[in-house]
């Protein structure tokens, strides 16, 4: 079992009220709770310092569709604005050091380069791998500076958490961020939010 997201796009018209304007658009539905945690809040399981959105609450003056009140299917509710979301930083850290559990799995990406693959737990293998380049038994954050691990073909480095990692342009949440972008055109940045909760 899990929660679901539910939320609206809204603008304020030029009597100061917001109205409705889109439902959250379909890929941004999706179960994906490291990105809500990361933009909302929401579940916890990162342990995140700074969530962009952190539990805001329900803004003053929602439109219609929006539940106002704190019930089991709809509650954690959050908000920004389109200049809040536009003026965010994808690539700060949003916690103050390198994660305790989940470590980071850079790849050679399609040019030859190395990128970042993925975030997972850190596998004992790699831990293994670290005590005995290291000579102690240490966890990621804790590895000297520069510190990394080669193995299975991928490179192991502490991973301090970014937006951008769960959240990226090109995501899930893409839709929700050009469809805001295109609003804010016609009625101003600040004019434009987006209002979501849980259930």
């Amino acid at each position: 079992m899990g929660s679901d997201i539910d939320g609206v796009i809204e603008v304020r018209g030029p009597g100061g009220r917001w109205e409705f304007s889109l439902d959250l658009p379909e890929p941004a539905l999706r179960r994906d709770r490291h990105a809500r945690e990361c933009l909302f809040g929401y579940g916890g399981a990162l342990q995140l310092d700074r969530p962009l959105f952190d539990h805001r609450g329900v803004p003053d003056g929602v439109s219609e569709p929006v539940p106002s009140t704190c019930e089991e299917l709809h509650h954690s509710h959050s908000h920004a604005t389109w200049a809040e979301i536009a003026a965010v930083d994808w690539d700060a850290p949003l916690c103050d050091g390198p994660d305790w559990n989940h470590i980071g799995e850079w790849r050679p990406g399609p040019d030859g380069e190395l990128a970042l693959h993925a975030t997972p737990w850190t596998p004992v293998e790699v831990l293994d791998a670290a005590e005995e380049l290291f000579g102690e038994d240490l966890m990621p954050p804790e590895w000297p500076p520069g510190g990394e691990v080669h193995h299975d073909g991928a490179v192991w480095r502490p991973v301090t958490f970014t937006p951008r990692m769960f959240v990226p342009p090109d995501g899930d949440w893409g839709t929700v961020w050009t469809a805001m972008r295109e609003r804010a055109a016609v009625h101003g940045d600040e004019n434009v939010r987006l209002v979501v909760w849980f259930g």
